[in-house]
């Protein structure tokens, strides 16, 4: 990790099969001392009992996907007090995203978007073999990554780059473009 690259919390959002596991996952291995966080992962550990969001959630629905989130704050901030530099990844979309800004205590914190075209996410979709739009369209996702998730860090298009293209790209801006205030801080990292 090069002084550019100073030790951090790296949140790596967007809506489905828009990268973020193979983002986060190729971006941790080029960092030194670094962890993948995946914030699914907190999903299905629940073995019983589940309930998935869908556009008109349930309360538990909810509660469950603010759990998973709080989970995912405390992980990332657990490995950050560690040393390590974290690269965490879920969707987390709409309000959401400034919720999980807020519950991250360790700074700095990055922010990476990643928003591809709603047809190149179709036709990553279709190519792999998990079923994540049972339950939205392509297109709902889109919809509220682009109207309802607050403009924080730094979004990259990254529906015509290859993974080692959006890795190198979040490599040379994050850092300087990508950093979220803690809430109420006044722009102080």
């Amino acid at each position: 990790m090069t002084s550019a690259h100073e030790q951090a919390i790296i949140l790596i959002t967007g809506i489905q099969a828009a990268g973020k596991s193979t983002i986060a996952q190729t971006l941790a291995e080029r960092l030194t001392r670094s962890v993948h966080v995946r914030g699914d992962l907190f999903r299905r550990m629940v073995i019983n009992g589940r309930e998935e969001m869908t556009a008109n959630p349930s309360e538990e629905a909810l509660r469950q996907l603010r759990l998973r989130y709080r989970l995912t704050a405390a992980v990332s901030d657990g490995y950050f007090r560690e040393g390590f530099t974290v690269a965490a990844q879920d969707v987390i979309l709409g309000e959401e995203l400034a919720g999980m800004v807020e519950m991250i205590q360790s700074r700095p914190l990055l922010v990476v978007v990643l928003a591809p075209r709603p047809d190149a996410v179709a036709a990553r979709e279709a190519a792999r073999a998990k079923d994540s739009h049972r339950r939205w369209t392509v297109n709902q996702l889109d919809n509220v990554l682009r109207q309802e998730t607050p403009r924080l860090g730094l979004w990259i298009d990254n529906s015509d780059q290859t993974v080692t293209d959006t890795v190198e790209e979040i490599l040379a801006r994050a850092w300087s473009e990508a950093r979220v205030p803690r809430p109420g801080a006044g722009g102080a990292t």
